[in-house]
């Protein structure tokens, strides 16, 4: 097995600027913000609490440098030869490598898979130079605190990276054309998510097209106007974050000199479920595909690939596949929300419970938020989960295990869950949903 990869670091988009250095920014800038304006309550006098975002930013560089290492690890473990350079498909059989270290190689394979993963898309009228003007790349390594953010799109990078930069002292302002942030969110988390980091100081504009920018005196200037009525204003930062979303890194891959066509917005689509492209032995998995361009989803894609070579077998359930925006509080989901079921005109019933009302979220003072099940209405089988609160992203995985297996909400309901513990509201919520709650 050979592996072509042009960076100097393996990992991908994830572990090198997306998911794992945006974790350990989120976490530290947390418990920096905690220490400020926290810390006084729980009873701890810490002083003058400042920051070093050069520390803070080496810290992220140290998470993520041991990862990469430990892929190179792993890679050698499994006897998986790394080409560094920039592949080109010259056949369905043959790739042409153009090394980093200088000339190429050519290598023929039996079968071949595309993981090449996606970019961060463009937006007119802004010119990135990932200094003023920045992607989710030059927001995780920013010299200095930005007096004024403007994030634009209300989606999972901005929100989460909006989120680091508000902590650490910046004046942030989201921008989101949709009348709701949180897009793909159950519209009662959204409102209240919305609510939640507003008052932690983020600001919103929701319904609001922008237009363009320029750059004037050190600031860049970001005209807008309103979605609806067509209100034109110009809104004044530092630092723009442009988090409109991501496009699948397909070009270059020498796709026309096999027969593969990409879609309107460059994915390779598959041509059936085993993940095979229009060219039989070539196979396409994670972001350059469709689907969400989430890593959990390209791994369980990129295992069932394989599989399908070696036996013939795989399995990816894309009715189970869980999202969650690490802010604090965190949002996870999984299935279906409310809307979509209306849509299809399926019968449900919902339960909810309020962290509020579970003992552990009280114990340490972070109770915002709930749990929302929502099941058939004739089975009880789960049909989704929704929560906003702490260790969301951790407690979506009970939803994930029991809809894997089909579980219905009295199935978790009657599991004894440890006492005290935040699982113990999806518990509760799922108690609602066939019952009662017994605590709220």
């Amino acid at each position: 097995v050979a592996c072509i990869e042009k960076r100097e670091t393996l990992g991908g988009t994830c572990l090198n600027v997306g998911c794992i250095p945006s974790k350990a920014m989120l976490n530290n800038s947390h418990l920096f913000h905690e220490a400020k304006h926290g810390f006084a309550k729980r009873g701890i006098d810490v002083g003058e609490v400042k920051l070093n975002l050069d520390q803070l930013l080496a810290d992220k560089d140290k998470a993520v440098s041991g990862l990469t290492r430990g892929i190179e690890m792993l890679f050698k473990k499994n006897k998986v030869e790394w080409l560094k350079g920039t592949g080109t498909l010259k056949s369905a059989n043959s790739i042409d490598v153009t090394l980093n270290a200088g000339g190429t190689e050519s290598i023929t394979a039996k079968n071949i898979i595309i993981a090449t993963g996606s970019e961060p898309s463009p937006f007119p009228g802004f010119e990135i130079d990932e200094k003023q003007i920045v992607t989710s790349t030059g927001a995780l390594a920013l010299e200095k605190v930005p007096e004024k953010m403007i994030v634009i799109g209300g989606g999972v990078i901005g929100l989460e990276l909006g989120s680091v930069w508000s902590r650490l002292g910046s004046e942030v302002t989201v921008v989101e054309y949709l009348p709701a942030i949180g897009a793909g969110m159950d519209a009662e988390l959204a409102k209240a998510f919305q609510r939640t980091l507003s008052k932690q100081g983020i600001k919103f504009k929701t319904g609001t097209k922008v237009i363009d920018s320029q750059k004037k005196d050190g600031k860049v200037l970001v005209n807008v106007e309103g979605a609806k009525n067509g209100k034109k204003e110009t809104l004044e930062a530092d630092v723009v974050l442009l988090s409109v979303g991501r496009r699948p890194y397909t070009e270059g891959l020498g796709l026309e000199n096999v027969g593969i066509k990409p879609d309107a917005k460059g994915r390779i689509e598959m041509a059936d479920g085993q993940f095979r492209t229009s060219v039989a032995n070539i196979r396409v998995i994670g972001d350059a595909t469709v689907g969400p361009m989430l890593a959990h989803k390209a791994e369980e894609e990129g295992i069932a690939a394989v599989e399908y070579i070696t036996n013939g077998h795989g399995h990816v359930n894309y009715n189970v596949i869980p999202s969650v925006i690490y802010t604090h509080p965190e949002v996870a989901w999984v299935g279906k929300n409310e809307q979509q079921l209306k849509e299809e005109g399926v019968k449900y019933k919902i339960g909810s419970f309020p962290f509020a009302a579970n003992s552990r979220a009280k114990t340490i003072d972070d109770a915002e938020g709930i749990v929302k099940i929502i099941t058939d209405a004739e089975t009880d089988r789960i049909l989704g989960a929704h929560i906003i609160g702490p260790n969301a992203g951790e407690m979506i995985a009970e939803a994930c295990l029991a809809m894997e297996y089909g579980g219905s909400a009295e199935d978790v309901a009657r599991t004894c869950h440890a006492h005290p513990t935040m699982a113990e509201a999806f518990k509760e919520a799922c108690m609602a949903a066939y019952s009662k709650a017994i605590h709220f």
